[in-house]
């Protein structure tokens, strides 16, 4: 597989609920200057304010890394959500259907992997996390 990466779109902090707004809105742009449909563009921001959200209430501050991929003529977004936070100290139980921490959207992990075509997750318990998604145009 040849992948041409650009550089990154944006590289923005996630310290505080109103990190989130522009979070949302570079994420939008990101996918609109792509070509992403209505259901694309709302499917992945609604798995990033997932994920940001997380990072506030789980981990404190992070950040997310914003890229656009071309990939044999594919073109895509990806996220890089990433913290220094206390890590998932059990990955597969977080991954679980109707497992909550009883924060967030209420979708949880499993829902924002639901709403996007690649989902990635690395963690260590005290180090933090690290998850990357991916939404391909269609």
């Amino acid at each position: 597989m040849t992948e041409h990466r650009h550089p990154a779109i944006q590289d923005l902090p996630i310290r505080n609920e109103s990190d989130l707004p522009e979070v949302r809105h570079q994420v939008s742009n990101a996918a609109r200057r792509l070509g992403f449909g209505l259901v694309e563009q709302t499917k992945l921001l609604t798995a990033a304010s997932e994920l940001a959200r997380n990072i506030l209430h789980h981990a404190g501050t992070g950040r997310v890394v914003i890229e656009t991929m071309d990939v044999n003529q594919r073109h895509g977004v990806r996220l890089s959500f990433e913290d220094e936070g206390p890590g998932i100290a059990d990955v597969d139980r977080a991954m679980q259907d109707g497992y909550t921490s009883g924060k967030g959207l209420g979708m949880g992990l499993p829902g924002a992997k639901r709403l996007v075509h690649e989902f990635a997750i690395t963690t260590t318990p005290g180090s933090g996390t690290r998850i990357v998604i991916a939404m391909w145009k269609r």
